[in-house]
Order: structure tokens, then C-alpha cells, then sequence
């Protein structure tokens, strides 16, 4: 195999790398198939041309492929190609509102130490503040944590 077809081999692979990382999500055909066509082409190289050779091919193919990875990095290749949407909405996530510290209510599920209750007539996901608390349970708001009901059993 001449060196010519080695070298295509080994920019070949580095280039399906590439599409790898920044076309196609995930692992797949392309980064697979470039990572067998560097193999093979530093296989090739030690084969067809000895210790040496096969040597300053390794070493080639590694610092191109990290020299590269530099240079896509500083030249913000990957904001290029990035996803640019942003998600903007508001949740409510402070029950202040709707529940009171003290409001009772009954246990939907068992609490271990998170579970459904049913507070003022609403379903609402609590935590215990103790350990477990069996569903069907009478059950008092202790404290309000922005979105969190923490609750106690009364006994």
C-alpha cells in the first residue's frame, strides 16, 4: 500500500470523526467507520514501512487530530453549530398562594419520606418530615420550602 493511500486513509477517518462530533448526535456509522479507516491506516504504515515510519505516523495522526480539536475550539466552531433557542416561561413554584403552614389534610400514598397527599381538596407531592407515614393518614403542613410541602403526622 503506497503512503499516499495510508495518509488518505488516516484524514479520511479524522474527517468522519469530525462529521461525528459535529453532524451527527450520538454514536454512529461515521465515527465508527473513522476510527477503523486511522487503525488501518497506521496498520498499513508499520506494515508496509517498518518501526520507524510506523512511528512518525502514530505521532502525525495524533498531533494533527489534537491540533485540530485546538483550533476548532478556539475558532468557537461549536457555537457555530449549537443550539441557539432559549425556553422562556415562569412556573409557579411557590405554594404560598394555595396552602398554609398548619392546613391539613390525608396522606394519598405512603410517604417514604415522598409520597401524594391531599390537601385542601388538591393533590399535592409531600415529604415527610420524619420517616415513614402510611397512606390514609392525617397529616399537617410543617413548613413550606418554595415548591416542597413538608409534613408531619398528627398523632
Amino acid at each position: 500500500m503506497s503512503l499516499t493511500a495510508i495518509l488518505f486513509l488516516i484524514v479520511l477517518g479524522i474527517i468522519l470523526f469530525y462529521v461525528e462530533f459535529l453532524i451527527i448526535p450520538g454514536v454512529t456509522i461515521a465515527g465508527i467507520t473513522g476510527a477503523i479507516l486511522i487503525v488501518v491506516g497506521i496498520y498499513f504504515g508499520y506494515k508496509e514501512y517498518g518501526t520507524p515510519v510506523g512511528h512518525y505516523i502514530l505521532g502525525s495522526t495524533a498531533i494533527i487530530s489534537i491540533f485540530s480539536v485546538v483550533i476548532m475550539l478556539r475558532s468557537k466552531t461549536w457555537e457555530k453549530i449549537a443550539l441557539r433557542s432559549k425556553i422562556e416561561g415562569k412556573t409557579s413554584t411557590s405554594l404560598d398562594s394555595e396552602i398554609n403552614v398548619g392546613d391539613t389534610g390525608e396522606t394519598v400514598t405512603r410517604l417514604n419520606p415522598y409520597g401524594k397527599a391531599l390537601i385542601n381538596n388538591k393533590f399535592y407531592e409531600v415529604k415527610s418530615s420524619s420517616s415513614y407515614i402510611d397512606p390514609k393518614t392525617k397529616i399537617e403542613v410543617k413548613k413550606i420550602d418554595r415548591s416542597h410541602l413538608i409534613v408531619k403526622p398528627l398523632n
